[in-house]
């Protein structure tokens, strides 16, 4: 008769598994937020142009983390059935995959001002952000490499490894932006160049870190011999569970993109407050990412041991969980919106004022949808622990881009509602993505349907 666990030992493997994670994700996107804060500070010009710099790059580094994160629920489901060897082969497949990917994107990066030139951004911010993403583009390989070792770390609850190396990484871009951006210390004044320079090097500097961590940590797997062979079945194993998270990712952060793109319509000044808006609520979304991290490895754990009764428990305490931290998010956002987006720019700024007014509605629209923004993420990572990833795609598509990106034009400038109007259309279309998901994983739980904890020559040599 198989053992129920009680809800109090979920709570301790998601707080145990999840809050590194959250961490971990809190200080990967501090690099991003420390270059937003930097920019603010040297100039609304910058910082407008930063926000669709690091949005370009962004995209393509969301979309090639697919591949990273269906390692996570792999590398998971094949510890708890004990194969060792499916470990190995998934991961350094995950590698070779990001590699590929990273190669292909890149020169979107090295020519993205005439990109956002076409998109209709204002020349002079199009050509900040396409020298920001000509020097940032090249750290695009390296970043989606750590990310594939870190699903692996998490995967095998080395999450607080995950979380050292992203402080540490932290710290070395907050003190080469504050060398390059500005001038200090007798260095050159770079400005948007310094912080892309600055972002390069902690990309570079943290695949360095994690290797031989890797290395030392887990010998047994040997993820680095031979890794110039291919292994078409698990490289194809890794790409059929992969592509579909990179196009529901794109689907999500494109999302996001397209509101940045609305929002340089209507000028540097509304650019500038999204921009900003948009980094507050990304911080405390990592919160639902970590969690939702830590919801693809339990149910990973479940896949591999075939218990249903874990998985739908597991993720009862993982949704209240982010409930708690949503409810929390949204009292933040409506109390204290005028101190959050004053901190990202200089008291001196003569559009200081301006910005403040507009981030405020923003936030308030952005208090609307903290639920079901936590609903849609942590359903994504529940259905990847159990390795479904396509119809979820479908969902993320529809929901975002046939639903969202017309709601929040069709809102913000035909109802004329402008900013507030784009955001509100974010709303919509994260509802509908949270319940359709939500939905289908309590279908696929209660049916039982736990998908493939060994799938076909999972346990070849490689």
């Amino acid at each position: 008769m198989r053992r129920v666990v009680p809800y109090r030992q979920h709570a301790r493997a998601v707080f145990r598994l999840g809050l590194p994670l959250v961490g971990s994700h809190l200080a990967q996107f501090a690099i991003t937020l420390t270059d937003t804060l930097m920019l603010g500070w040297y100039g609304v010009a910058a910082l407008a142009a930063g926000v669709l710099g690091t949005e370009m790059f962004f995209v393509l580094f969301i979309m090639g983390s697919g591949f990273a994160w269906a390692v996570m629920p792999m590398v998971a489901s094949a510890r708890a059935a004990g194969d060792e060897t499916r470990i190995r082969r998934v991961t350094r497949m995950g590698l070779w995959a990001s590699v590929l990917f990273g190669l292909a994107a890149l020169p979107v990066l090295l020519t993205s001002a005439p990109i956002l030139r076409t998109l209709g951004q204002a020349p002079a911010t199009a050509a900040l952000a396409g020298d920001y993403t000509r020097i940032a583009g090249w750290g695009l390989v390296p970043a989606l490499l750590v990310m594939v070792l870190k699903s692996y770390l998490a995967a095998l609850e080395r999450t607080q490894i995950v979380l050292w190396v992203t402080l540490g990484a932290v710290a070395v871009n907050a003190a080469a932006n504050y060398l390059l951006i500005f001038g200090n210390l007798g260095l050159p004044e770079m400005g948007i160049r310094g912080a892309a320079v600055a972002s390069l090097v902690v990309h570079g500097g943290s695949l360095a870190v994690l290797v031989p961590i890797v290395l030392r940590l887990a010998p047994e797997h040997a993820l680095f011999a031979r890794l110039w062979r291919p292994d078409g079945t698990a490289l194809g194993e890794v790409f059929r569970l992969g592509w579909p998270i990179g196009i529901t990712n794109l689907a999500e952060v494109g999302l996001f993109a397209a509101t940045s793109v609305m929002m340089g319509w209507l000028g540097t000044l509304p650019l500038a407050a999204h921009g900003i808006a948009l980094q507050i609520t990304s911080v405390f979304f990592m919160v639902h990412l970590g969690l939702s991290n830590a919801a693809t490895v339990r149910a990973g754990q479940a896949v591999g041991q075939g218990d249903a009764v874990q998985l739908r428990d597991g993720a009862r305490v993982v949704i209240a969980v982010s409930g708690l931290a949503a409810l929390i998010t949204v009292a933040v956002f409506l109390l204290l919106p005028e101190h959050l987006i004053g901190l990202f720019l200089d008291p001196g700024d003569p559009d200081r004022d301006a910005v403040i007014a507009i981030g405020t509605g923003l936030l308030a629209a952005a208090a609307l949808f903290q639920f079901v923004d936590a609903a849609q993420v942590l359903a994504l990572g529940l259905l990847r622990g159990v390795q479904d990833t396509r119809v979820p795609m479908v969902i993320a598509a529809l929901a975002y881009w046939a639903v969202g990106v017309p709601a929040s034009y069709a809102l913000g400038f035909m109802a004329g509602m402008e900013g507030v109007g784009v955001w509100l259309g974010l709303a919509i279309g994260l509802a509908l993505a949270g319940v359709f998901m939500m939905a289908r994983f309590w279908r696929r739980a209660h049916r039982g349907a736990l998908g493939m904890s060994a799938p076909p020559g999972a346990r070849e040599a490689s």
